[in-house]
């Protein structure tokens, strides 16, 4: 009932925010017609505000899948490429982590594994806020990156690789079957830093559900049940999105529907040399300020999705 009534407000608190705004703009207007000068400034202002909230509100309208209003568990894993990879991948954290802030969502860290020399090896985050999975879905698939090697003494040209998965949170409203036995559960010592208890116990949880093969590692906080607590959130939620998968592909084929392959595919390209571009493959946004994006400026790209999936 509490996530209910969060996700009604989630769209009754903007539209009644933006049609007080719009009546305070209303008033200024008049004022504009009868004085002018500073009042026809602050029009203007309120006008580009006015039209930067209808455009949020209709992005908003987009997302209407029955779990985009949930948390998101991003998951990011470099590809082949050794270093340069491990890098990217921790590149796209950094941007992921960056656009959540502009956006005003909390982010919270379950596990980072840190590649051997630089990058990571992995990376799993949780990301809360209204329609974060709604927004962050727009991101699964292989982002490809281009650019003149930090790590190659010759300075030459590389391509990297890393894929993005995303899933919603699942919460104690969804039932998620999980069989304890069938899940192998394996304590280590966690690696890279965080103190002395960290590394030197065996704090590490790795999970493997054998029916499906799905692993699943936690190592940031320093208890090994804090950590086996945000292993099995991950589980829940991985397997959730399993069983929504599978139960779209069935609609599908006995609807006679030719499914997409998405998963894996190359969905954006970040070519940093010889020229700065970045374009998505699936919608052909593009854009030249690559720092920008990878400092976080993505609504762009989500919103072309969103808007070529509607």
């Amino acid at each position: 009932m509490f996530d209910e009534l969060n996700a009604i407000k989630a769209w009754t608190q903007p539209l009644a925010e933006f049609r007080s705004e719009c009546d305070d703009l209303s008033a200024l207007i008049e004022l504009a017609e009868e004085e002018g000068g500073e009042a026809l400034d602050e029009t203007a202002s309120g006008l580009d505000a006015l039209e930067e909230r209808l455009r949020e509100l209709e992005l908003r309208k987009m997302l209407s899948g029955g779990d985009d209003e949930r948390n998101a568990i991003l998951a990011i894993h470099p590809g082949a490429g050794g270093t340069d990879s491990a890098d990217w991948a921790q590149m796209l954290l950094r941007m992921y982590l960056a656009w959540a802030e502009r956006r005003g969502l909390e982010t919270q860290t379950i596990d980072v594994q840190p590649g051997d020399g630089a990058g990571v090896k992995s990376a799993t985050i949780l990301v809360k806020g209204p329609f974060a999975y709604g927004y962050l879905r727009a991101e699964v698939g292989v982002h490809r990156l281009v650019r003149l090697s930090p790590f190659d003494a010759a300075h030459r040209r590389h391509t990297s690789f890393a894929s993005v998965a995303a899933y919603p949170e699942v919460n104690d409203d969804i039932e998620v079957e999980i069989d304890e036995s069938e899940i192998r559960v394996d304590f280590y010592k966690a690696s890279g830093p965080g103190g002395q208890h960290v590394n030197k116990s065996s704090t590490a949880v790795r999970l493997t559900h054998e029916p499906t093969g799905i692993v699943v590692t936690c190592q940031n906080e320093r208890s090994q049940y804090r950590n086996r607590l945000n292993a099995m959130k991950v589980l829940r939620s991985r397997l959730y999105a399993l069983r929504e998968e599978e139960r779209r592909k069935e609609q599908a084929e006995a609807a006679g529907e030719k499914m997409e392959i998405a998963w894996g595919s190359q969905i954006r390209s970040y070519v940093m040399h010889p020229y700065q571009l970045v374009k998505d493959n699936r919608t052909g946004e593009e854009t030249s300020d690559v720092n920008g994006v990878l400092d976080g400026d993505l609504d762009r790209f989500i919103e072309a999705y969103l808007k070529s999936t509607e």
